[in-house]
């Protein structure tokens, strides 16, 4: 086991090594973007957030039948700490891991995961095409409709809201603060009015 936490750019090499789906690299970056804002946020390491951000989807392009559980023998097999594989394979909670999310890191991760999707899918709707000029409300308006962004599961974003203590507004604008930061990364600077 190695004795240094892994880097941006080891995170980085893995994730487009495993990965080579554009809309998998963004939405990688996106959960990166919003777990750094978030461990600023909270006085966390932000180094350790955003890598564990980074490769949280590791195992989904090569392996959807096995997620979670492909990436921690990927993350094992290249010495990465176990506190660092247990936070990935909690994302899965009740889908595809049984590990809970119990720390801070795990809780967020387990939460912005789907929030990104569903803040993204807003974005590319408007005008602008921009997180850049986007408030939570009109993701909130969003969020009511069921059709809207179908694919993201808003059972689990309320889930980690409640396991965070948190209001789901205040997640969407933690979420989109995050992305904004990231924002030409992931296709979503747009044109802002």
């Amino acid at each position: 086991m190695t004795e240094t936490a892994p880097t941006r750019e080891d995170a980085y090499k893995l994730l487009t090594e495993y990965n080579k789906n554009e809309s998998l690299i963004k939405h990688a970056l996106a959960v990166e973007g919003v777990m750094r804002y978030m461990a600023r946020k909270r006085g966390e390491d932000e180094d350790k957030w955003g890598v564990i951000g980074l490769v949280h989807d590791l195992d989904y392009e090569q392996f959807p039948d096995q997620h979670c559980k492909k990436t921690e023998e990927i993350l094992r097999a290249n010495d990465w700490p176990e506190d660092y594989i247990r936070a990935v394979v909690s994302h899965g909670w009740g889908i595809c891991s049984d590990v809970k999310p119990e720390s801070e890191l795990e809780k967020v991760l387990f939460t912005i995961d789907e929030l990104t999707g569903l803040v993204a899918t807003s974005a590319l709707v408007r005008p602008s095409r921009s997180v850049l000029d986007m408030k939570a409300k009109s993701v909130k308006k969003k969020w009511k409709d069921k059709r809207f962004a179908a694919g993201v599961d808003r059972s689990i974003i309320e889930k980690g809201a409640d396991m965070l203590g948190a209001e789901i507004g205040d997640l969407i604008t933690d979420t989109i603060m995050g992305m904004r930061e990231v924002a030409e990364d992931i296709g979503l600077k747009g044109k802002p009015a």
